[in-house]
């Protein structure tokens, strides 16, 4: 992480590398995010950090160097509730982008529809005390039951601590879930680390229940690469539940404390946790294209 002359923080690597793997075509890159730029889309009064402008033209840049053909974009927290950004974000990708919003609990359902219209169809429900200050369960179940009739998801992101307090929670949400970064869970202790079987544990509760097997270098901060704990951990999460799984770059990596990673070797971690061809297609394609794409699935 550093930071620009008016202290913005910038996350991202200035010059990711072209990864060895080439992902299947049609490949899906399902969380990422877009930041401003501030000029037209402000961030939030209560945002917890303020990162530098990371807008569309950047984020495609990136799809294409990668080799990804399409991007489902996150409202990331910076933005509040304020989702115009990420709508903006869809809107340039032409057909090429849907998203995930953040809604205020007393969005009305015309708004839901507009939010529809603009390609959003997931809605994210944030535990992360050091992101959000309040996180009402009672209002993002009735937001839930309001999403239902639009074949919306649920994204959540919570910290492995605090699963077991959401059982009940996540056990009331109606419509699918698809859990962040797999609740970030200690992955040094190795898939059958007591996290790890935890949250396999609520995978198994529900088989609409999905998660992305995201985030290396979140997961092993500040470690980097190889990644060899995430990797050892997650490969056979991904062979267990081959159809509820997702991956993403989490582009532009918000608010990352220490080493910024290279979005080529993120990639490079594919093929190691999907060791088939038929696991990588799954994961980068047939999946995010049943729950963003449904009508082209």
């Amino acid at each position: 992480m550093s930071t620009s002359a008016d202290g913005r923080i910038i996350s991202w690597h200035p010059d990711p590398s072209r990864p060895r793997f080439t992902p299947p075509p049609g490949a899906v890159d399902a969380h990422c995010h877009v930041f401003g730029p501030m000029a037209e889309y402000p961030f939030s009064p209560g945002a917890k950090y303020l990162p530098g402008d990371a807008g569309p033209e950047m984020l495609f840049a990136l799809r294409d160097r990668l080799g990804f053909d399409r991007n489902v974009i996150v409202q990331a927290s910076c933005h509040g509730t304020d989702n115009a950004a990420t709508l903006n974000g869809i809107a340039k990708a032409n057909g090429k982008a849907r998203g995930v919003a953040v809604v205020d609990p007393a969005i009305s359902d015309a708004e839901l529809e507009a939010l529809h219209d603009g390609g959003i169809r997931g809605v994210r429900f944030n535990f992360l005390k050091r992101l959000v200050d309040n996180a009402p369960k009672d209002k993002f179940i009735e937001i839930a039951r309001r999403i239902q009739p639009l074949g919306w998801h649920v994204v959540i992101y919570f910290e492995a601590d605090i699963l077991e307090e959401l059982r009940p929670f996540l056990d009331a949400i109606p419509t699918l879930i698809v859990v962040d970064h797999m609740g970030r869970p200690d992955v040094r202790q190795g898939y059958d680390g007591a996290e790890m079987k935890a949250f396999r544990a609520l995978l198994d509760s529900r088989d609409d229940i999905w998660t992305k097997v995201t985030c290396p270098d979140r997961l092993e901060e500040p470690q980097g690469p190889p990644w060899n704990d995430f990797v050892n951990a997650v490969r056979p999460l991904v062979e267990t539940y081959p159809n509820r799984v997702l991956w993403g770059t989490d582009w532009p990596h918000p608010n990352m404390q220490n080493a910024v990673p290279d979005d080529g070797a993120l990639v490079d971690v594919i093929p190691r946790i999907a060791v088939t061809a038929d696991l990588q297609h799954k994961l980068l394609v047939t999946n995010p294209m049943r729950l963003y794409w449904p009508e082209e699935a």
